[in-house]
């Protein structure tokens, strides 16, 4: 008779010798069969076997290591994927969206690797349930917490240190976790009568229960903050927020369902005591989603779901600190939006060789009041001059209000996604994808890299939702029965409606940010290649990417010229050449070492051609955008981890971690800034270099 059974066992605990078993918690070996491309994953244990600056375990500089991903810049928690910019990356953490991802300015970012369960990244070939936004997605999940035992650990360095307990609220149904970290080299600091100070702390929290064999709860968390000052005349705030409950049900062996309630904040506050006022700007987004997966058969499987986020964006709020300050309140209008979308997805083997992912996702966007709108002469916010040959802000014809919830503008986008593999064998395999994407969130920034003062903002009558297409193709072997592993891809993707800037535009508290910046577009192509050892004493990889990014935003009318002349010009985040090694050795059971070669060409800048005098002054000019490079980037890091009691498994146990980021001291330039020399009058160029050489140590433990 045929019918479905489900056994529950309890093991008991019984001693016996056995000879030494090797367990490989994470295949490295490429998937050769599944039709999943431009997808990379990185287990906690290799992420924390890698030489970081400052001691701390950094999952976002561990990416950097792969093939296509670059750094926004030297210090920088931002990246960039396949020649996009840092806000074209959806990073989720429990799948609420993290909005800025760094602590300190980018020394640091905001996830703490203790309390980290796996992460994925998406560079292609992106699932139809993942919408948002177009160069990548970075999904990441927390532990769950230990269900039938109460343990401890976490790490004291020399700038942080970190602790996280989980166990079990009713053993073998619930568990939490909860991990913190802080830093306190602002202490320092004070010893030394230095009035500034900069200091992060951060939060994370897991909650999971099981109500029955079909139903299941998770509640997960996160708060952080960073603290700057200056004197105590300047103080700057900033941090994420976020708030998941999920309930996972199990309608049958074949069909079950997540419905996720979601909440996530970042908060950005200013305040500057001698001037007298607080400033307060930011973004909340509230998400709910209702994701399914239904196994028909054991070569189709179906995941389909549907999501609707609401924002609000407060782009500033200035109050006075107290009666005596000359500022008075003032709100910039808030804005606000709706964005539901709906996705099916179907994952099918054809054939033993032939497997194929299809699926579509319509996403769509209302951008909603109670705001004042300004309104323009043929709804064109940007003038072109035509005597000076430059852009201008266009002066409104008048205002328009739109009442609360009313529509101001709305979008829809049909997003279609294909990726397909063929197998020749059971080792060498071809794979393919598209995918179009869309994004109606913009940040409005002047840098390349995110910086806490960044402004979100929404697609209206003038910001357009940028869209993306994006193809792929590539070759994967495992050789040497899985001992290496290769990854050849060749990507191109090209962008409408890229955001850009006329020159001088002044983005900061600027409620009319559409009269300063223009709809262009962008291209982006490349090679892709990733060399993998899996076992052995001796691991590690080497991941090399050839590619271009360029952005074009031609005139409008004849007349115009564009920006650049309208010809393509090197993105920001260009970089023709990026090479990176990673290795990992096992001398023996104490002691483990890893190293990171990283190389890249140097970052697009625009260097004065030349230089005028006005009243006494040598003035600088400038040509086209993004001419010149900064000069080649490079360092090597290394790192050694002890471990006295290696064969401890109970207890208290412990590890020391020595590295040295940057060993042979490269200067790298994070900038170039060009100024007048004050003793000689003329004009002369700085290089501003953030590190040098950084030895850390730090101290793990766990029981």
């Amino acid at each position: 008779m045929e019918q479905n059974l489900k056994k529950n066992f309890s093991l008991t605990e019984a001693g016996e010798v056995l000879e030494e078993v090797i367990i490989n918690t994470e295949k490295t070996a490429t998937n050769i069969r599944k039709p999943e491309m431009s997808v990379n994953k990185l287990s906690i244990q290799t992420v924390k076997q890698m030489p970081v600056v400052l001691g701390e375990v950094d999952i976002l500089k561990s990416i950097l290591t792969l093939p296509g991903v670059t750094n926004a810049g030297e210090g920088q928690s931002g990246f960039n994927v396949r020649g996009g910019s840092a806000d074209q990356n959806l990073v989720l953490l429990d799948e609420a969206t993290i909005y800025n991802s760094s602590h300190l300015f980018g020394f640091f970012s905001v996830f703490n690797a203790d309390a980290i369960k796996d992460l994925k990244l998406y560079k292609g070939g992106i699932p139809s349930r993942f919408g948002g936004r177009l160069s990548s997605v970075l999904d990441i999940y927390q532990k769950e917490g230990n269900k039938n035992g109460f343990h401890m650990n976490g790490g004291i360095g020399l700038i942080s240190s970190r602790i996280m307990a989980e166990g079990p609220m009713e053993k073998g149904k619930g568990s939490f976790l909860i991990a913190g970290r802080g830093s306190y080299a602002h202490l320092f600091l004070k010893l030394a009568d230095n009035p500034n100070s900069a200091y992060f702390y951060d939060l994370n929290t897991k909650l999971s229960y099981q109500l029955n064999d079909k139903n299941n709860l998770y509640l997960s968390g996160y708060f952080g903050r960073d603290v700057f000052s200056i004197n105590s005349d300047f103080e700057n705030t900033y941090g994420n927020t976020f708030g998941n409950l999920r309930w996972n049900h199990l309608f049958s062996d074949k069909l079950f369902s997540n419905l996720s309630m979601i909440y996530s904040d970042y908060y950005y506050g200013l305040k500057i005591n001698f001037v007298g006022f607080n400033w307060a700007s930011g973004i909340q987004n509230y998400n709910i989603k209702y994701d399914f997966k239904h196994y028909l058969t054991d070569k189709v499987k179906l995941s389909y779901g549907v999501n609707a986020q609401y924002y609000d964006f407060n782009p500033g709020k200035i109050t006075p600190l107290d009666d005596n300050s000359s500022i008075n309140e003032r709100q910039l209008d808030k804005k606000y939006a709706f964005e539901p979308a709906i996705y099916f997805d179907v994952d099918q083997k054809i054939t033993s060789a032939f497997s194929i992912n299809y699926g579509i996702r319509y996403s769509m966007f209302y951008r909603l009041g109670q705001q004042i709108m300004n309104e323009y002469a043929n709804d064109q916010a940007v003038n072109w001059n035509n005597d000076f040959k430059i852009y201008e802000k266009a002066t409104p014809t008048g205002t328009r209000y739109y009442k609360n919830n009313e529509v101001i503008a709305s979008f829809d986008n049909l997003e279609p996604r294909v990726a397909m593999s063929y197998s020749f064998n059971d080792n060498q395999s071809v794979k393919a994808s598209y995918n179009r994407m869309s994004q109606y969130l913009h940040l409005i920034t002047n840098t390349q890299s995110p910086t806490p003062l960044d402004v979100w903002a929404p697609s209206d009558k003038f910001l357009k939702p940028q869209v993306l297409d994006q193809v792929a193709i590539g070759y994967f072997q495992n050789f040497t029965n899985d001992k290496y592993s290769l990854e050849v891809e060749a990507f191109y993707k090209k962008i409408k409606n890229r955001v850009d800037y006329i020159d001088g535009a002044d983005l900061i508290a600027n409620e009319a940010i559409e009269q300063v910046v223009l709809n262009g577009k962008s291209r982006a192509y490349g090679l892709e290649v990733l060399l993998r050892k899996n076992e052995g004493k001796l691991t590690g990889w080497v991941a090399y990417t050839l590619s271009r990014a360029e952005q074009q935003t031609p005139g409008r009318t004849a007349e115009e010229s564009g920006i650049n002349s309208g010809k393509w010009y090197r993105a920001g985040y260009d970089k023709t050449h990026n090479l990176s090694i990673t290795s990992m050795y096992e001398l023996n059971k104490k002691w483990k070492f890893g190293s990171i070669f990283t190389l890249q060409s140097g970052q697009p800048v625009t260097f004065p051609n030349g230089k005028y005098e006005y009243q006494g002054i040598l003035i600088p000019s400038y040509g086209l955008r993004n001419e010149n490079s900064l000069q080649a980037y490079h360092h090597l890091d290394v790192s050694a981890t002890y471990t006295p009691k290696p064969d401890k498994k109970k207890g208290w146990q412990s590890e020391w971690v020595f590295s040295i980021y940057n060993l042979y001291g490269r200067k790298n330039a994070a900038s170039i800034t060009f100024r007048q020399n004050e003793d000689t009058a003329q004009n002369e160029s700085v290089k501003l270099s953030i590190f040098g050489i950084v030895p850390s140590v730090s101290y793990n433990f766990k029981f």
